[in-house]
């Protein structure tokens, strides 16, 4: 039967206690360090002229899909009543949002050095060292909405108006693809400074700190805003029952995408599966 992912901010005090002892516990046995190697070595830019299954191509939403059901099956084996919550943030846009508090997320860095001091993900709790990063800094850090160069989260029109593409993707099938839902959620913009990111690119930049870049799943909220845009497709797909996954087939010989992204039935690193078997999710788990 199909388990529920709750919107964060409707969770009970128990049930945030049992999400972030589950977490903490997979920290504890080095499972969740697990988790940040594998996107760190699969965050591949489209500048790089190989493979990318994770970031900047068509198979982006898959992927975290994917990534997101691994992790949650590893919260599971320790609870089974634990699911991975999900982080509306056109309504919860704000450092006071409940999201923050000290039983949860914990909140946002100190001046300076943007360590995070309160929560139950702080360094100073001696239970949250980061492992792998792209630095060698080991806390967890912060800095919601660049104050020196500010920016807001998405809203709710922009969320409405990337739901209105009729296309799942295009090409060039990376980061400057104009159309198709994958980019406009992924969100790889035109523009200069911070229009450049939009949707999920714009969140991981708000939040700052580790959130920015391949290691971002060293912030435990990565996973809550990855449940939202997991949800946003899962309301996509709904509305658009004809509009399949792109490309169906890989690019051809000769394509400058040949053998660099994922098509439907050609299979995405490291679990040897398909988009295709990541369509469906409806007998595994349902949204609040």
């Amino acid at each position: 039967m199909a388990y529920t992912r709750k919107n964060q901010r409707d969770l009970t005090s128990a049930e945030k206690k049992r999400f972030v002892s589950a977490v903490l516990e997979l920290k504890r046995t080095g499972t969740y360090d697990d988790f940040v190697r594998t996107h760190i070595d699969h965050y591949v830019a489209d500048g790089e002229g190989k493979l990318r299954v994770a970031h900047m191509c068509p198979s982006f939403l898959p992927w975290h899909r994917k990534f997101l059901l691994e992790f949650e099956r590893a919260l599971r084996r320790i609870d089974p009543s634990v699911t991975v919550p999900y982080w509306d943030w056109t309504l919860d846009r704000t450092p006071a949002a409940s999201l923050w508090s000290e039983d949860f997320m914990g909140g946002n860095g100190r001046p300076g050095d943007f360590q995070v001091m309160t929560g139950p993900f702080a360094y100073a709790s001696g239970r949250w060292t980061l492992r792998y990063g792209m630095t060698e800094q080991r806390f967890l850090s912060r800095d919601f909405g660049r104050p020196r160069d500010p920016l807001d989260l998405p809203t709710s029109a922009q969320v409405d108006e990337a739901l209105r593409e009729r296309t799942y993707d295009s090409a060039p099938w990376n980061s400057t693809s104009r159309s198709g839902f994958r980019n406009r959620l992924e969100g790889w913009a035109q523009g200069q400074g911070n229009t450049r990111f939009q949707l999920h690119n714009r969140v991981h930049r708000w939040v700052g700190g580790l959130m920015l870049g391949g290691g971002s799943v060293n912030d435990p909220v990565f996973w809550l805003h990855h449940a939202y845009v997991d949800l946003l497709w899962s309301r996509w797909q709904a509305r658009n029952p004809g509009a399949g996954y792109l490309p169906k087939d890989p690019p051809p010989l000769g394509d400058p995408q040949y053998r660099k992204v994922a098509a439907l039935h050609e299979r995405m690193g490291p679990w040897n599966v398909t988009p295709a078997e990541l369509l469906d999710h409806s007998g595994i788990y349902r949204y609040a």
